[in-house]
């Protein structure tokens, strides 16, 4: 399940990207403007985050979907060890074969550097890159936390994390290029064999993830909904 969310979100990912950035598509051509395509990139990935999460299967394994997200959560003890490792493989794996799939499915635009397997690359400097995916990463888990952890607003989970992935994409991209999962940008940066920075995404979400945790445990105590 969890290889099969993150496989459907990298397609996602995939078809928005050239769809939107694609110099060929007709919808890059009819918005010229880049902030207003981010805004359309950003709706597209929330309403998928949020589709999955609320579908059967993500209610099933609580659609991680990101093995930072996995990381925190073993922490919290919220899930065994060696469920943890499985999890975060699977997720590994999902990345990897859903861009493989897209890149049968869409062909050469996805090659395209416009669109470039969709990679997550600092677009400002490393330091800002790291920073911007700490604190993108941290904001997502404490809302999360908080969020779920709460008898009134738990069923809202899904919409408030897709909405913070919508927003992330059309303010944070610029930055970071919007990651806060290892697995997502492995799947794009094996495919397109670029590499650039990629130990950003490997320790600035896990990183965030973690100090949210942190922090909602000395604000709350443990994990018992209110």
């Amino acid at each position: 399940m969890e290889a099969l969310h993150l496989g459907l979100f990298m397609l996602s990912s995939c078809v928005f990207g050239v769809l939107l950035e694609y110099p060929g598509s007709a919808l890059n051509q009819a918005i010229a403007d880049a902030f207003s395509r981010r805004v359309l990139m950003g709706i597209g990935m929330g309403l998928t985050a949020f589709a999955i999460m609320e579908s059967p299967f993500g209610k099933r394994s609580g659609a991680h979907m990101n093995p930072a997200v996995t990381l925190t959560f073993y922490m919290l003890g919220k899930i065994r060890g060696l469920d943890a490792v499985f999890y975060a493989l699977s997720q590994f794996v999902g990345a990897l074969l859903g861009v493989y799939v897209s890149r049968v499915l869409i062909g050469s635009p996805l090659e395209d550097m416009s669109v470039n397997y969709v990679i997550t690359a600092p677009g400002a400097g490393v330091g800002q890159a790291f920073l911007g995916e700490l604190l993108i990463s941290m904001v997502l888990m404490l809302t999360v936390l908080t969020v779920s952890n709460s008898t009134r607003l738990s069923r809202w989970t899904p919409v408030f994390a897709g909405g913070l992935v919508a927003l992330w994409i059309t303010i944070e991209a610029p930055i970071s290029g919007m990651s806060m999962n290892p697995a997502r940008t492995l799947g794009s940066a094996f495919a397109a064999d670029s590499y650039r920075s990629l130990w950003i995404y490997f320790i600035a979400p896990p990183l965030g993830m973690l100090s949210a945790a942190a922090l909602y445990r000395m604000r709350f105590g443990d994990l018992n909904a209110r």
